[in-house]
């Protein structure tokens, strides 16, 4: 998953913050702020953990109450981006819902390869891309198994964006570096193809390789405010991101995605996600969780 609120409520009370300064009103308040600026829902059971993650910030600001706290974020934007990525979190790994990239590399791959050998632009976009699982086994199944080929495609107009609106998930996703045992459910020609060894200390690491580094641009969006792209996408992957967000949040996003793909695009959801709504007239299931953009290529 991609920047979502965090399952687990059974968080500390965090020193420095009396519980008596923070109320229902509060909770409210943040439950409100975080659906307008991200779409996702914190229902009742999320307030203590809405409590302890804020609590942090409620004390570095010098503020003795969440409310004091709550009426300077209007004016200050690098704080409200702290909040949210303090009320978000970001599981996920590599080769995640593997039925996904299956059908990418068996169904659309040999599209894309064509193209892309013709001159023609293959563009991707891993919306939600978290720590950078999800993006870097995409670019990987793209690129394939036999590395010599896989660097020749790299040399044509291969456009992957990813993007996600925590920037310490992106910062991770940048740095492009992982504990040797999370690529261990990728297969093994991929990771032997397209990982290197990288030197940290402690539990073996291993650096995505810089060529498939360099395909890939980072981007901090927030997938409720405006998106800049105004080219549509080849495909899409949006998986679950949207398992927080009310129905209706749910299905503006995903018409917004089925409008930003080509005619027979992908689009990729999680496990539990579905699609309703407009979009039902613009997409057609063809798998498992998988979605084509309706007309021709």
């Amino acid at each position: 998953m991609h920047s979502s609120v965090a399952p687990s409520d059974s968080q500390p009370m965090v020193p420095g913050v009396s519980p008596a300064i923070y109320g229902e009103s509060d909770f409210r308040r943040i439950a409100d702020l975080i659906h307008a600026e991200t779409g996702i829902v914190l229902s009742e059971r999320k307030k203590m953990l809405a409590y302890s993650r804020l609590a942090p910030l409620v004390r570095r600001s010098g503020l003795t109450s969440f409310g004091a706290f709550l009426d300077t974020l209007g004016g200050d934007p690098r704080t409200m981006t702290e909040v949210v990525a303090a009320l978000t979190t970001n599981h996920t790994y590599f080769h995640r819902e593997p039925h996904h990239f299956e059908h990418f590399e068996t169904v659309l791959r040999p599209e894309l390869l064509r193209r892309a050998n013709s001159g023609a632009d293959v563009r991707i976009w891993s919306a939600g891309c978290s720590t950078g699982e999800e993006i870097w086994t995409l670019m990987m199944v793209l690129l394939g198994r036999d590395r010599m080929a896989g660097l020749k495609l790299a040399r044509g107009k291969l456009i992957a964006l990813a993007s996600d609106i925590s920037i310490n998930a992106l910062a991770g996703a940048r740095a492009a570096h992982y504990p040797a045992s999370a690529l261990e459910a990728l297969p093994e020609p991929l990771r032997r193809a397209w990982c290197v060894p990288a030197s940290a200390p402690g539990e073996p690491q291993l650096a995505i390789a810089p060529e498939v580094q360099a395909l890939v641009r980072f981007r901090e969006l927030n997938l409720m405010g405006k998106w800049p792209m105004n080219r549509p996408f080849d495909v899409i992957f949006c998986r679950n991101v949207m398992i927080y967000f009310d129905i209706p949040t749910k299905e503006r996003l995903i018409e917004r995605f089925a409008r930003q793909l080509v005619p027979g695009g992908y689009l990729y959801i999680g496990h539990s996600e579905r699609v309703s709504g407009p979009a039902t007239a613009l997409l057609e299931p063809v798998g498992p969780t998988i979605y084509r953009r309706k007309g021709h290529a």
